[in-house]
Formats: structure tokens, sequence, C-alpha cells
């Protein structure tokens, strides 16, 4: 149907064109003829252009318009029958009048005014040909327009003749020279108006091509978000400023250009210097435009924000203040966008255009993996230390809202925009207003951090749970630790696979009842519980034993996953360091001086007794350079470590002014702990070496009960010999049961004098090789520690070695 009414309009606009070109030369009207051709180009250029009449569409005016033109003109006659045709033609409606009726009228109106304009010089040739003028219309002054004929008889030799007589004015002499300069050049300057104003709706001319509106059509329209679809609003505002000025500069047009004999006059004609002038502006905007529309084609949101804001620092106030009207409309998505996320902690962000960018995680993961910036969207209007801190303010509002369940940052909210001095109203905020921006978000993200921390440190209580932490999972409550390692002791010496976490978690029960851990919070002690940790067939309960704190729903957020893992390694570093404590404490007690020491001394023969002393001398030596290290070692991880780093994380806890400083001083926090405890990667050979130290004393306990267990039963059975030497002088009443072969009383006293010489010298040698192997290990942990970057690693090495004891030792040796 499209193409039948095409096919249509086609016919008609060639029928016109062929009428109109017949009444002034009835040989040319054929369509093959080539000004046939030409004139119907020319008529579809003024059908397809997008100029509009500058007067307003009312068909009653131009009507009367009309009639008055026609009674000024002395046609009085004439205006009354225009005056009937126009009653007629008004009142025809419904199907085959015409409905337009007003462009009929203009059409009609136009054609008169170029008769008109033909009649006082103007070259028709610039319209389409127009109805035939004779020579009683023109007169006897037309002879200056009745073709090449009359003008080649005032030339001769290409000179310009002019007689004395009194119809040669000056004035016909200057129009006889101007049909010469159009005869000699083909393009006249109506011509060339008239192209340029085609050319700058994108209609090529006769000799001008458009460019502008091409370029501005290549803009993709579809799919180029809220900020370019700004964009593409602010340039249709422009186009349209543009074509009303065309529409103007074309009424102007239509006004013949004066001749040169004529005198100025300030009449609306447009020449091509004065539309030079007229274009002189918007030729700048529209070439600015061309520009941007180039290089923001595969942009969007704040990176074609950001973009457009680099062609805005332009020293012409012209391009300046043009680029300032345009990114305050191109910027207003973009800054509705930031109030959104900074008051209310909404992501309106359909087109992914915005700095912002946000992903579904889990509650524990929202802080850290919610909300990242994109760079690659921050205008350059905005500074980086400004966008995180945007990021970090509606981060902290989705914080409140999903996981502490806390509806408080919408009083904070309010009260930073009342601080701020701006409205919460759509559009508030604008390009150029970077100071009223920054001074909401800056306030907005002071009052909101701060409602956070609030609800951390006081509704949740964070501070109690890092200090139960720090109690438990960190060793730092004494009498729970001791007792919980005294009764589950007996306990975790079975293989790992035989114990029962359920009986360990009634013997953490019964250490928290037994100590001043009961008085601790409820909700502490409920998330304190046991953890067996995965474990081979070889494995001890010592070696799978370890306490896990329940840190959940916003806590989560600071003691994550990652996080627990490390203090699960500092508690299994911890457990192991007092362990050995422990058994260097018990060997003490074993080995501490007794009646039954000096009374199997007493029994024994000289030399027995010397290897005695020897054998208990090495074995306290051993003792006491093993405790010196443990006891120094635990001090400097108890108060040199521990302490020292809880100091510091509360002093920097007190002045946080938002998480993301309270995460940095807990990583710190828990950092300082592991770098100083010899878990971090570069410490591993001394964490090594450290653990082969502490096998060492494990098995020194062993070997140190062996030694006492052999000299009570030393003890023992020298008592027994005593009495079985007393009893041979009693008589025998009853038949002595004879002693079982191979004991040491069987064998008599001499046999007992022997098996103790070979049990303390066996002892001796296993002391000896315990004591050279440990000798070399300590000095091999002692050389590493002046290598280690941490300087309180250093000073363990002075605690160590404060009396140069082993600094004098290895240089004899």
């Amino acid at each position: 149907m499209e193409e039948e009414d095409q096919r249509k309009v086609t016919d008609l606009v060639m029928e016109l064109v062929r009428r109109l070109l017949s009444q002034q030369n009835p040989q040319n009207p054929t369509p093959n003829h080539p000004h046939f051709s030409q004139s119907l180009r020319y008529a579809f250029r003024i059908l397809s252009s997008r100029l509009t009449p500058s007067v307003f569409p009312d068909s009653d005016a131009i009507a009367e318009s009309i009639k008055r033109r026609l009674a000024t003109q002395g046609k009085s006659s004439d205006a009354l029958t225009f005056a009937d045709l126009y009653t007629k033609f008004a009142s025809k409606n419904g199907p085959g009048s015409v409905n337009n009726k007003w462009a009929v009228l203009y059409l009609l109106k136009i054609i008169s005014e170029d008769r008109k304009n033909a009649v006082n010089g103007m070259d028709s040739s610039v319209f389409l040909p127009n109805l035939g003028l004779n020579d009683d219309e023109t007169g006897n002054d037309s002879r200056v327009f009745n073709g090449k004929e009359n003008r080649d008889k005032g030339l001769k030799n290409g000179v310009l003749l002019v007689s004395k007589g009194p119809e040669n004015l000056r004035e016909i002499s200057f129009r006889e020279f101007e049909n010469l300069v159009k005869d000699e050049n083909d393009v006249t300057e109506e011509v060339l108006v008239r192209d340029v104003l085609y050319a700058c709706q994108g209609i090529d001319g006769k000799k001008v091509k458009g460019y502008i509106s091409e370029n501005m059509n290549s803009f993709p329209a579809e799919d180029v978000g809220t900020v370019g679809q700004a964009f593409c609003a602010a340039l249709q505002d422009e186009l349209s400023e543009y074509y009303k000025l065309l529409a103007v500069l074309e009424a102007q047009s239509m006004n013949p250009i004066p001749l040169v004999s004529e005198k100025a006059s300030p009449g609306n004609y447009l020449s091509l210097r004065r539309l030079s002038v007229w274009f002189s502006e918007p030729m700048v905007k529209m070439r600015l435009m061309a520009v941007l529309v180039d290089k923001c084609k595969a942009l969007r949101g704040g990176a074609m924000a950001g973009a457009i804001h680099l062609h805005a620092q332009h020293g012409d106030p012209i391009v300046h203040d043009f680029m300032r009207r345009l990114l305050r409309r191109v910027c207003s998505p973009l800054f509705e966008m930031v109030r959104s996320w900074v008051l209310e902690g909404v992501l309106e962000d359909i087109f992914a255009e915005f700095f912002i960018v946000g992903q579904p995680v889990k509650a524990e993961s929202l802080w850290r993996e919610g909300y990242r910036l994109h760079a690659g969207m921050l205008p350059l209007f905005i500074s980086q230390s400004i966008a995180q801190c945007i990021q970090r303010t509606g981060k902290s509002i989705n914080f409140l809202r999903f996981c502490c369940d806390d509806r408080g940052w919408a009083d904070a909210a309010t009260e930073a925009v009342a601080a701020a001095g701006v409205t919460t109203r759509r559009g508030a905020l604008g390009y150029g207003e970077t100071d009223a921006l920054e001074s909401l978000v800056i306030e907005a993200a002071e009052r909101i951090d701060k409602h956070l921390l609030d609800v951390i440190y006081k509704r949740y209580k964070f501070k109690e749970h890092c200090l139960a932490i720090k109690r438990y999972l960190l060793l730092g409550q004494g009498d729970f630790v001791q007792y919980l390692m005294d009764i589950v002791g007996p306990e975790l010496s079975e293989p790992a696979n035989t114990i029962s976490s359920f009986k360990l978690a009634g013997l953490l029960e019964s250490a928290i009842r037994s100590s001043n851990a009961q008085y601790d919070d409820p909700d502490i002690l409920d998330r304190l519980r046991v953890k067996m940790m995965p474990h081979g067939t070889g494995d001890r309960g010592w070696d799978v034993f370890s306490l896990e704190y329940d840190a959940r729903v916003p806590l989560d957020t600071v003691f994550t996953e990652s996080v627990m893992t490390r203090y699960l390694r500092i508690f299994n570093f911890l457990w192991k360091l007092r362990r050995v404590e422990h058994a260097v404490i018990g060997a003490w007690k074993t080995m501490k001086p007794n009646c039954i020491t000096s009374h199997v001394y007493t029994k024994l023969q000289r030399a027995v007794k010397m290897q005695f002393l020897s054998t208990l001398r090495r074995c306290q030596v051993l003792w006491d350079e093993m405790n010196h290290f443990v006891t120094n070692l635990q001090y400097y991880i108890m108060f040199e470590v521990l302490e020292v780093s809880w100091s510091n994380f509360s002093n920097e806890m007190e002045v946080a002014k938002d998480l993301d400083d309270l995460l940095a001083a807990h990583e710190k926090y828990l950092h300082s702990i592991v770098e100083k405890s010899l878990l971090v990667e570069r410490s591993q050979t001394l964490y090594k070496s450290l653990f082969v130290l502490f096998d060492l004393i494990m098995q020194f306990r062993s070997h140190a009960d062996r030694l006492y267990e052999g000299i009570h039963e030393l003890q023992a059975r020298t008592v027994e010999s005593s009495s079985n030497s007393q009893d041979k002088n009693k008589p025998r009443k009853t038949k002595d049961k004879s002693p079982e072969p191979g004991s040491w009383v069987s064998e008599g006293r001499k046999a007992l004098t022997q098996r103790a010489s070979e049990f303390l010298q066996n002892m001796g040698q296993d002391l000896g090789a315990l004591a050279t192997e440990y000798k070399s290990l300590l000095e091999g942990f002692l050389a590493l520690l002046p290598v280690q970057q941490h300087i309180d690693l250093k000073f363990l090495l002075f605690r160590l070695d404060f009396t140069e004891f082993y600094t004098r030792q290895h240089a004899n040796v």
C-alpha cells in the first residue's frame, strides 16, 4: 500500500512539473528532455527538504493576506473573486477534498511572489520555471531581461556600449554588467545560498554536499543507556534550534539580493556573506557535536560522560558554555545514580553505566565482594578518592540493611543531606556542582559509617568477641588452658581415630565450669567448640585437637573462613607450645629432689653412685636448658607478640572511622601475630627447626620419666633385697617361695648392682645423645634468628642468649 501511494505522489509531481514547463515552452515537457529531468530533481529536492515555513499554518490568515495584497494592488475584483473561491474551497470536506488547505494557499502565494521577484529583476533560474511573463507586464525596460538576443545588441567585441539617451541610466548599466557576469558564471549567488541551506539539512545541492547530518545519523539510537539517551536528547534539542534558524534563513533567502548599484538596505535578504555570519556560531557547535558523536559511538555511561568532559576544557567561551550546557544534560542520569546510591543504597543501573558494579554474593561476602569499582566507567570529573567514598557509603547502607537488619541509616542520610545543604529531589545535583557532590558524599559517608560502627560495637559486641577469641583460641585465659590440658591430656594421648569428639566437648564444658571462663557471656561460650582436624592412621589426639569459634552474621564479615583458618594455625602453634611447656613442667615434678632418690643413692656402691650422680646431673642440666628455651619462647609469644599486637589493635579500633578501617586493623593485628610467630612462608625453615626442638623436648620428657621409673624400681628392689637379708636370720616357719628367674632379687645384691649400672649407663648414653642433638638444633635455630626481617625475632635471640652463653660456646667450637 505504501509503494502505491508513493507511486501516486511521484506521478502527481511529474504532472505538476510538466504543466509548469508547458506554460513556458510547449516543446520541453517530455520526460526524456534534460530540462524536464533537471526540473523534476529540483522539485523533489524541495519537497524532501526539512525546512518549514516561518509563518503559522493558518489558512484563514493566508487567505486574508492574499486578499489584502490584491486590494492594495488595485485589483478589488480579483480580491472578491478570490474570497468567493476560498469560501467554496474551505467548505469542501470529506472524500475527494484537500486536507492541507493551508499548504495549497501558501504554495499559490509563493508562486505569486516568485512572479513579482522575476518582474523586479531576480533571475528566475534559481526557482522552478514559472508562468510565462509577457512584455506587457514587464514594460519597455524589460529589455535587460529579454534574452541573449537583446543583450547582444549592447555588446561589441566584449565591450559594453551605453548610449546617452535618458533611459540609459547608470543602474541599467549595472544590470547589464550583472547579466554579463551571470552569463560568464555557471553558478549564481542565489543558487549557492540555496544549496548551502540544503546541505545544512543533509540534502545534497548542485555544488555543495552535506556531511554533518550524515555523521549525526550514524550515532546508535538503541541500547545506548540512560546517559546515551540524555546525550541524544541534548543533541536533538541543539538540532531543533539549528533547524529553527534554517527556517528563518530559508524565509530570508526568498528575498532578492540587491544589485551593486542599489543603495544598501536593511532588508531581510540573504547573501553568502550574511550566511557565513549567521552560521559562524552554529557551525562551531555542529562540528563539535560531530566530533562528540564520533568519539562516543562505542562508549556508554560514565565513560561517555568522561569523554565529553575532555572537550569541555576549552578556552573559547562559546565552546565552554555549550559544553557545560550539554554536559549538564548528559550527566544528569549519572548524578541521579550517585544520589540514589549514597542516600538510599539503591543501584539503578540497568544498562551497566555506573562506575559501581554489584554482583550476587552470600551475606558474609557482601562487604568484600558484593560491590566493586569499575575504573573504565569512572568519569574524569569524579576523583578516585570520592569514588571510593561513594562506593563505601552505599555499601554500608546495604550492609546495614541485609546483614545487620538495621534501618537507622535513613536518619543518618537525612542528617547528611541537611548538613550538606542540598535537596533529595531528583536532578538536584548536576555537572559543574562537584563541590556540592563531594560535600554530600563526605557528610553521608561520615554519618553512615559512624552508625555502622556503632551497630557493630554495641549491638553485635565486636570488641567482646575479639577478646573472647584472644582468650580461648589464642590461649590467653591461663587457668582455662591449664585445666583443659590437664583433663584432656590422657584422652589426647590415644590414637586419633579412637577419640570421641562428644567426650572432648564434655571435657571442654568441664574446663569452662572449673575456671573463670564460666563468668563470660553465655553467647560467647556457646560459640566455643571442639574441632577435630583430618587425621591419618598414625596421628594421636594431640595432633588433631583444636578449638573453633563460631562467628555469625555480621561478624563473619571480619572473621571470614580464611581468617578463621589463620586463627586455627595460630592455635595449633600455641597449643603445641603449651603442650611442650606442660611436658617440661611435668618433667620437673618428676625430677625434683625426693627421699626416694636419696635413699637409692645411699644404698648403691661407690662406682654406681658416681654413675648415678652423673646421669642425674646430665638430666638436670638438659632440663634447665630446655626450660630456659621454652620459658623465654613462651614469654616472647604471650607478651611480645600477642599482648603488643592486641594493644595496637585496640588502639586502632578506637580510631577506626569505617568498616574498612576496622577490617584493615584486624588484618594488621592477625598478620602481626602470624609473622612474629614464624608462621609466614619466609620463616618456614625456622618454624620447622622449632618443631624439631619441640619433638626433642617431648622425647626428653619420656626419657626423664623412664629414668625415674627405673630409679623407683631400683629403690623398691633394694628395699626388698634388704628385707630378704634380714629374714635369713629368722627361723623359717614355712617354705620360702622361690624368686622369679631373671629378676633383680633372684640374682642377689651383686646382680642388682650390675643391673643398676647397666640401666644408668644406657640412660646416660641416651640423654647424652639427646643433649648433643638438642644442642646442635638449638645452635642452628639461634643462627637463623638474626637473618629474620622482623625486629622482634631478633629480640627473641637476645632473650634466649642474654648471657651470650651460646655465642661464646659457638665461638669456641
